[in-house]
């Protein structure tokens, strides 16, 4: 099937910016003219492409047309370099990667990449494979070992991580040490509805894993600020925390209690050559915040 590139390019307008009159402004047409075109495209795939609202959202499908259109133009610039263009135009891609490699290495691979645009889908390691599956991503950082079809996977090492508190909060609520029955009781910080790594610790390092009182919190700098501050218990990437364990500012839960988590960066099999130089960024930068695979 042909996709009409003035079609696709109004749907990815919308579902970037959030609505037809933000597309129609930035792609320097009318709304009528982006109307028009998603009426046009919609009536060829046969199956609505955008949900209306505020914002509008796409459907799968729609989100997978927008990830085809960036996929080609990865490609078209790869080729341009290839052939020697001296400036090829940005080519946009969408990467699936999870909170904490955003927060620990994943930035400085990607400040090597000046001609590519980064849209990240932030997401659970257990889950961001599943971005790949539905083809609406070209890359992902996934704790999953067997690549997705049509994918390859390069293990990158594990991010460490340490269950870790104030040392007022350890006093206040671990008196007479870490048990099952105590932690039960005392503050829990949990990332998401996916976060099981805390579940995950207790179950390994006390034997059983309770339902301590949580505050749901999805920021990794928000964990490390909040353990700071007292407010819970959680598990923290210990490149984030090295320093304040190191200044007494936090302490361990437990001694020799660390949780290693496997990394694993699945792309496109497509993709491989247009990413290559990126894979290469990626295996560079996990090399000093990542226990070597």
């Amino acid at each position: 099937m042909h996709f009409d590139h003035a079609q696709l390019s109004a749907l990815a307008a919308i579902l970037r910016s959030g609505s037809f009159d933000s597309a129609a402004a930035a792609l320097g047409v009318t709304q009528s003219a982006i109307s028009q075109r998603i009426k046009a495209l919609e009536e060829r795939v046969g199956t609505p492409l955008v949900r209306r609202g505020q914002p509008c959202t796409g459907t799968e499908t729609g989100r997978r047309l927008v990830a085809h259109l960036d996929q080609v133009g990865l490609l078209e610039q790869a080729l341009a370099r290839d052939l020697g263009s001296e400036a090829p135009r940005p080519a946009r891609l969408r990467i699936a990667v999870t909170a904490d490699s955003l927060a620990t290495w994943f930035l400085s691979a990607a400040a090597t990449q000046p001609d590519l645009l980064f849209d990240l889908v932030v997401d659970d390691q257990d889950f961001s494979a599943d971005w790949l599956r539905r083809g609406e991503v070209g890359a992902a950082v996934t704790a999953h070992e067997t690549p997705v079809a049509g994918c390859d996977s390069t293990p990158l090492g594990a991010l460490r991580y340490l269950a870790t508190a104030s040392p007022a909060y350890v006093a206040r609520w671990f008196g007479n040490g870490v048990t099952a029955t105590a932690i039960a009781r005392a503050p829990m910080l949990h990332f998401d509805a996916k976060d099981r790594l805390q579940h995950h610790w207790m179950m390994t390092h006390l034997g059983q894993a309770p339902t301590p009182p949580s505050h749901r919190l999805p920021s990794s700098q928000g964990f490390v600020r909040a353990c700071l501050l007292g407010l819970g218990w959680g598990m923290n990437p210990e490149p984030l925390v090295r320093d304040h364990i190191a200044a007494g500012r936090l302490v361990p839960l437990l001694p020799d209690a660390a949780r290693d988590v496997a990394l694993f960066w699945q792309t496109s099999r497509l993709l491989a050559p247009a990413l290559a130089p990126l894979t290469r960024a990626v295996r560079a930068a996990t090399k000093s915040a990542l226990i070597g695979p």
